[in-house]
């Protein structure tokens, strides 16, 4: 992600808690409306696997500031599975779904240095034809001015049992009641931080996908945008 802010792109924010879809749906329309996807939650996971990599944590926000600024981080989306995602030109890809890393990510978030540190990352990712990016403050924080805002939600439940059959699907051993817990915890840090909590935007379109498919999902969200 290199180069200045496209501010005549449009932009698509997706925003809601883990679990929610918002990954799944937000590289799907990206590819179908061929335009250019910012998976934000994987930065804040890559910022977590490089903390986990050198032994650091949130006492050590200063350093984790300096190691980022020599970080390449590059992104595409893929059908059908998670974000790709490079990191010094290495895929980093599945590292960091560890759901160790993915908790690292959600009490590093919550750090004010560390959220403007990948602010201007995620700001650059916004190019000709457009953007499609889903994390927990897109819509609020980093693209206030996007075109349509969607915020995504799911019952607890839904969304541990999703983490579930994907972690089980790479393979990863894994229990459920500890997945809910852990999710449940991680929702509370996001809604409660100070810097940039987990909240809908006020002109957020709010979509409930506990009892929807992927293709309900994604044309609700493409009839919204082709309506406006």
């Amino acid at each position: 992600m290199n180069g200045p802010e496209d501010l005549t792109a449009p932009v698509l924010t997706i925003d809601g808690p883990g679990g929610a879809g918002k990954g799944t749906i937000g590289q799907l329309i990206a590819l179908r409306l061929g335009w250019n996807y910012l998976d934000s939650g994987a930065l804040y996971r890559v910022v977590g696997w490089i903390a986990r990599q050198h032994g650091l944590d949130e006492s050590n926000v200063d350093e984790l500031v300096s190691l980022l600024s020599s970080t390449r981080i590059q992104s595409e989306p893929r059908e059908g599975q998670d974000t790709r995602i490079v990191v010094n030109d290495y895929d980093l890809s599945d590292e960091i779904r560890d759901t160790r890393v993915g908790d690292m990510a959600s009490r590093l978030a919550r750090l004010g240095p560390i959220r403007a540190a990948l602010l201007d990352c995620q700001k650059q990712a916004r190019k000709a034809p457009g953007l499609v990016a889903d994390g927990r403050d897109m819509g609020t924080v980093v693209f206030p001015d996007a075109t349509l805002k969607i915020y995504l939600d799911a019952s607890a439940e839904a969304r541990a049992e999703r983490r579930y059959k994907q972690l089980k699907n790479k393979g990863l051993s894994v229990n459920l009641a500890r997945l809910l817990e852990e999710m449940q915890d991680r929702d509370r840090r996001d809604r409660e931080r100070a810097e940039s909590p987990l909240v809908a935007a006020e002109d957020a379109v709010h979509v409930d996908t506990t009892d929807l498919t992927i293709e309900q999902v994604i044309d609700e969200v493409l009839s919204l945008y082709r309506q406006l």
